[in-house]
């Protein structure tokens, strides 16, 4: 890997402006460059802020703390979201990943954000032999080997994970409707998009595994304002439940409609709804009681991780939520695989900090971080909340607006 000044990290672009704070790097020092591609624009701004912020407090860490193996750690910010549609855009994540690959002190990538950004941009990274680590992307077909040659036309596996798969995700919550709300009949609807469809999937396949009626399984255009004729027929076959894979753009209107339609029925999603942008999308009353899964421990709460969220209230001015944990964490294995190449006095390139990654095992925030063969997380929990809206905080108060019911029944 090649050098890089501070001068030359200020000519990285725009998007990488808030990289520059943690670089202060000497003209002689070295410098590895972390990617980044969110959507900082459009309807998932707020979430891609709190990834962001993660982040940027990992790598501010490590430079406060003198680096990693004699590197001082750059940032390279980039956004994947449409101007025009209102959602991230999976080319818009494929061309960052080139711009990535095309800047020779970026090492690997944290993130993307979203599963189908995930889709167009592992395989660009992979055939640049780079990693990237989500603490969000849950699609299951990004490791599957199956799936191999499309994702991963580098030969070698590339993408990994701070968050479990739609795999556990969507059947965790269709256990809890089952067997602890004895829910019978749901209407499944998802966004079109990879994630929304994945988790919708495999909602309606676990939901109809514990005996309930899928009585619809619908896709929703996230673009479109009206959905009131596909809730209107759920309520007619007497759905007692909804079940929305997907993300805010489509997601709210679901809420704010549902609740005109299907008042009584108990609703839910996966982390998609566990966002700030589908508190204030949705918005109260509507969005009052609705369930969501996130695809991580709850740890915010326990008293071992108190010193790491008041460092990073002290640091960033806000509260962590449960996605900075699995941000933050993804940036350490990154930060690890490099001390450990280094230590081993093989060359720090992008291939073999991607191989290092693969033999992770650490105690971070979340818990015990490990890999399979594929790149996904060896834990496989996943968290419930529920909103219950207090007005004493702002609408969009991730922490304060839902309450952690628990951990899902195991699949």
């Amino acid at each position: 890997m090649s050098k890089i000044t501070r001068r030359a990290a200020l000519h990285l672009g725009t998007a990488a402006a808030l990289a520059v704070p943690f670089i202060r790097a000497r003209a002689d020092e070295k410098v590895l460059t972390i990617g980044m591609s969110i959507p900082l624009t459009g309807e998932l701004a707020q979430q891609s802020k709190v990834v962001r912020d993660a982040a940027q407090f990992a790598i501010g860490e490590a430079n406060e703390q003198g680096g990693v193996a004699g590197y001082k750690i750059g940032f390279l910010l980039l956004d994947d979201g449409s101007p025009t549609t209102g959602q991230y855009d999976p080319a818009l994540a494929a061309t960052n990943a080139r711009r990535m690959v095309a800047e020779p002190t970026v090492i690997a990538a944290v993130g993307p954000l979203n599963s189908g950004s995930a889709k167009a941009a592992v395989p660009v990274l992979s055939q640049a032999e780079m990693a990237t680590i989500s603490g969000s992307a849950t699609n299951p077909d990004l490791n599957n080997p199956k799936f191999a040659g499309v994702y991963h036309p580098g030969g070698k596996p590339n993408f990994f994970r701070t968050v479990t798969t739609d795999a556990y995700q969507g059947p965790g919550l269709a256990n809890y409707f089952a067997e602890v709300r004895k829910l019978k009949k749901v209407v499944v609807l998802d966004d079109t998009g990879a994630y929304g469809v994945g988790m919708a999937n495999a909602f309606a396949a676990q939901a109809a595994k514990k005996g309930m009626d899928v009585v619809i399984r619908d896709k929703l255009d996230p673009l479109n304002a009206d959905y009131t004729a596909v809730l209107t027929r759920a309520k007619s076959l007497g759905a007692d439940a909804l079940y929305y894979g997907g993300d805010p753009l489509a997601g709210a209107k679901v809420v704010k409609q549902s609740y005109d339609i299907l008042p009584n029925a108990v609703k839910g999603g996966g982390d998609g709804v566990h966002t700030p942008d589908m508190l204030t999308g949705g918005a109260m009353p509507a969005i009052q009681g609705w369930y969501a899964t996130s695809a991580a421990s709850h740890v915010l709460d326990e008293a071992d991780t108190q010193s790491w969220v008041e460092k990073f209230k002290a640091k960033m001015k806000q509260n962590p939520a449960d996605y900075s944990v699995t941000y933050y964490d993804a940036v350490r294995v990154i930060l690890d695989a490099i001390k450990r190449v280094a230590a081993s006095g093989k060359p720090v390139t992008r291939d073999s900090v991607r191989e290092a990654m693969l033999s992770t095992n650490l105690k971070l925030i979340q818990g015990e971080v490990s890999f399979d063969q594929y790149g996904d997380l060896a834990s496989k929990a996943v968290s419930i909340f529920q909103v219950q809206y207090n007005s004493a905080f702002p609408m969009g108060d991730v922490i304060h607006q839902f309450h952690y019911v628990g951990a899902a029944p195991e699949v």
